[in-house]
């Protein structure tokens, strides 16, 4: 009834290919249960403070901004918009047109 190649008729490849994946997923959960139960766990207790990818500048806004020109980080046109928007003066700005 069973010839040599009765494996390849109709659907004996999808129990091949079954078989296949369930040993797959089977060595992939031993290979992840060991990693996970030999990884060192995180101490409990305080972390340490995240550091801002910025230094934190101190001061009242004008004085940051002053600092900022004097060090040569932004010009002398951007220094003159901020500080007037700081003191609360609207820049000039060129009319907008209308539709």
């Amino acid at each position: 009834m069973h010839g040599p190649h009765y494996y390849y008729d109709g659907v004996g490849w999808v129990w091949g290919l079954l078989t296949f994946l369930f040993w797959a997923a089977l060595i992939a959960l031993i290979v992840w249960s060991i990693l996970r139960l030999t990884k060192p766990e995180a101490p409990l207790g305080p972390r340490p403070p995240v550091r801002a990818p910025y230094p934190v500048q101190h001061g009242s806004p004008r004085e940051i901004l002053d600092r900022r020109y004097a060090s040569g980080e932004i010009d002398a046109d951007t220094y003159e918009d901020m500080r007037t928007r700081l003191e609360g003066e609207k820049p000039d700005s060129p009319p907008t047109a209308s539709t």
